[in-house]
């Protein structure tokens, strides 16, 4: 029996077996980021509303999430690349369950530093290094589309989850609803996981695509396209577009740590800053789907190069927004640029590296950037404490992204690795 026959290529007729893997990914990091990303503003109200710690210490420990995601990132590639992710992910999805079971035991700041350390690095097993590099070797031409469908999830764990989240601390408190938050997380991402995702296309007998797996003179499969890892990470766009993500990725991590207590301090209102966090998730949602349509027709760079522009008014914006209308405006403006910013980061790095050394690449990029977002939330919660409120912080970050922009420019044009190859 051939491999193509022992399994067919979706449980439908007719239809590729990576769009299931696309929905796989949607769900899990629906989960994620909703009781993760989205959720770090919701958990950093509560530690300091309820657990007594103040604003700067508790963004100094949020920073910790992202230094340790970023550090277990790169165990995380090495191991998608030699094993099945599926089990990565679920061990992922058990640290990063465990951390939120204790969340409601954190008393002391050694304690607050622990769970924010062990919740990153299960987040790191879950989320956005296995999702995306199964996606990118399940799809190429379609990989801008496939993308933004599955990291629709992210912001649809901001609507769905993140409101769910506040809601159950806020009337349970945080001891009374982690165990409620650790189930959902487990159950959102293991049984997807292991119904629905396969390691690649080529585990069912196709290649990328739904295509046939492209052999050699020999008719053995040939490797998997792309440039090492050593080249790579010398170039000049890999060096300056991933300097130009610190940048932006400060910004955006900084905000999206902050907003819904900038929103509930400006307008005293849990409802409005709920109301936001799920409004940046729409809008990052209709804005991702837009993008990866429209990225059949426009070149990548000058789409981020515009994103960042956008993010950059946005955020100067949310330094002086005091209505509830004029914050709901900019938190539209904001979410728009959010997912696709994200969203872009691995389709460049595919374009650019192609997947030879792909987990690799993107969990390096994910770790130098690391930098910005461990910056961001401690740098916004220092400057609210030092000086009482949140408008330098903002136009600080606005700053960032401004920066981010000029890097881009210097970076030059997406080198494509088949160009490259095609000419040696």
């Amino acid at each position: 029996m051939s491999a193509q026959s022992a399994e067919p290529t979706g449980p439908g007729p007719g239809l590729f077996y990576g769009w299931y893997v696309v929905i796989a990914v949607l769900v899990i990091m629906t989960t994620t980021a909703g009781l993760g990303f989205y959720n770090l503003s919701v958990y950093l109200k509560a530690f300091v509303l309820q657990g007594g710690f103040s604003v700067s210490a508790t963004s100094a420990a949020t920073a910790c999430f992202f230094v340790a995601s970023g550090l277990a990132g790169l165990g995380v590639a090495a191991l998608i690349e030699r094993h099945d992710p599926r089990w990565v992910i679920t061990g992922g999805a058990l640290i990063a369950a465990l951390a939120i079971l204790g969340a409601g035991y954190v008393t002391e700041l050694w304690q607050l530093y622990a769970f924010y350390v062990l919740f990153g690095i299960g987040y790191a097993g879950a989320a956005l290094i296995p999702g995306t590099t199964l996606v990118a070797r399940w799809f190429a031409r379609q990989r801008s589309v496939a993308l933004s469908y599955a990291s629709t999830g992210l912001s649809l764990g901001g609507i769905v989850l993140t409101p769910v989240s506040a809601l159950l601390i806020e009337r349970l408190g945080l001891g009374g609803a982690a165990p409620w938050l650790a189930l959902i997380f487990i159950l959102g991402v293991v049984p997807v996981a292991w119904l629905l995702i396969r390691p690649s296309p080529q585990s069912i007998g196709l290649g990328p695509d739904g295509d046939p797996i492209a052999r050699d003179a020999s008719g053995a499969p040939l490797p998997a396209d792309g440039i090492p890892f050593e080249q790579a990470v010398r170039s000049r766009f890999f060096i300056l577009m991933t300097t130009a993500y610190v940048f932006a990725m400060m910004a955006q991590v900084g905000v999206i740590a902050h907003q819904y207590s900038l929103i509930f301090f400006r307008t005293d209102n849990s409802g409005t800053a709920r109301l936001a966090v799920a409004t940046m998730a729409a809008a990052s949602i209709i804005g991702r789907l837009i993008g990866g349509q429209a990225l059949r027709w426009i070149p990548s760079r000058g789409f981020v190069l515009g994103l960042t522009i956008a993010q950059g008014a946005a955020l100067a914006f949310y330094a002086f927004a005091e209505t509830t209308p004029a914050l709901l405006a900019t938190t539209i403006i904001f979410g728009l640029t959010v997912g696709n910013l994200l969203m872009m980061q691995p389709l460049m790095v595919a374009e650019a590296f192609g997947l030879k050394a792909y987990g690799r690449i993107y969990s390096l990029t994910q770790l130098c950037m690391t930098a910005g977002v461990a910056t961001g939330p401690a740098a916004i919660g220092f400057l609210y404490q030092g000086l009482g409120g949140y408008e330098v912080a903002f136009l600080a970050m606005a700053l960032a992204s401004f920066l981010a922009f000029l890097l881009i420019l210097a970076a030059g044009p997406v080198r494509a690795l088949i160009e490259g190859k095609a000419h040696a």
